[in-house]
């Protein structure tokens, strides 16, 4: 009897570890960046408050892929989504598993709205309110920390 009872906790033993590895994660896909830019956050006194290395999005396939499935963005780095003209713009955290502060500008460079600790994967609609050209992404609490406000300014160069 005691012979059966361990034979049948060896089977339950051995069933429980096969079926861990049977639902074992797939690897995560890392999108790597490639930081070709500088964007500066200007004071309203026109001094630089700080830099950020930035990749560029700016056609309609990397501004789609944004920060999607990147899973690991530097302190001091994000990505610049530059458009055609000043209009409303929203965007989203779908795919995106890292929070970001959100940093809208017009064509005149002024920043005219900052949603900050936006939320990894949420399908919630972040908007412009006002007409944007540009949109800075950079990790969240980087707008808090280096105390950026909507009124001042970015520049970028490549």
């Amino acid at each position: 009897m005691v012979r059966l009872f361990i034979i049948l906790m060896t089977l339950i033993l051995n069933s429980c570890s096969g079926s861990e590895r049977e639902t074992a994660r797939e690897p995560v896909t890392t999108r790597v960046l490639n930081f070709t830019s500088q964007v500066s956050f200007i004071s309203q006194e026109g001094q630089v408050i700080s830099t950020v290395q930035t990749a560029i999005a700016d056609d309609d396939h990397t501004r789609s892929a944004g920060l999607m499935d990147v899973h690991n963005l530097p302190d001091d780095a994000g990505m610049l989504f530059i458009f055609d003209g000043d209009e409303p713009r929203s965007f989203w955290m779908a795919n995106t598993p890292i929070p970001l502060d959100i940093i809208f500008a017009n064509s005149d460079f002024e920043i005219v709205r900052i949603h900050r600790n936006t939320a990894p994967y949420s399908h919630q609609t972040f908007r412009s309110e006002e007409p944007a050209k540009y949109v800075v992404e950079v990790n969240a609490g980087y707008t808090l920390r280096y105390d950026i406000t909507e009124g001042m300014k970015i520049s970028f160069s490549d």
